[in-house]
């Protein structure tokens, strides 16, 4: 059972709880760069994230006007929402200080990267977006970074054999 730790005073949850990742962004890109953002959202939406029904896969973020927008992220609506329900794939408001927006702007002019949404969750009461500045992968990189990921897991096997007499 999920425990989460909550504070005497409220009965918000304390900690980092995820509502989604994109596990599939670590693969097709590489990050240089990691941001945490607040995200505005409507009271359905953030009552369907609790139920955890949220996916980042084809999302992606954009800067326009001094403002950061999430785009393309699929928050479903809400079982139990009426007329108040939200469109599942809106642009969503992105909150940052303005100086990470300028530094995302110059960072963004640098062909070939792009904001991803690597994970969306709760942070002490408050949904966050984990955005990365990200460069895409050839298809050879993303070779070369599964062998790696191959051979240290082989090593790490036999470490282990080696730990236990059994080599």
């Amino acid at each position: 059972m999920n425990k989460i730790a909550k504070t005497q005073s409220s009965n918000r949850p304390t900690g980092r709880q995820i509502i989604a990742s994109n596990r599939k962004a670590r693969h097709d890109y590489e990050i240089l760069d990691t941001y945490e953002a607040g995200i505005s959202l409507t009271g359905t939406e953030v009552k369907s994230c609790r139920a955890g029904r949220a996916t980042l896969v084809d999302g992606y973020a954009t800067i326009s006007e001094d403002e950061v927008w999430l785009r393309g992220v699929h928050i479903a609506e809400y079982a139990e929402g009426t007329w108040t329900n939200h469109a599942p794939r809106r642009a969503r408001k992105l909150l940052l200080h303005r100086s990470e927006i300028l530094k995302l702007t110059s960072k963004m002019r640098e062909s070939g990267t792009a904001l991803i949404p690597l994970s969306l969750y709760f942070s002490n009461g408050r949904v966050k977006v984990e955005l990365g500045l990200a460069r895409g992968k050839r298809e050879y990189d993303k070779r070369q970074s599964i062998a790696k990921r191959d051979a240290d897991r082989e090593l790490e096997r036999y470490a282990g054999r080696r730990a236990k007499g059994r080599v």
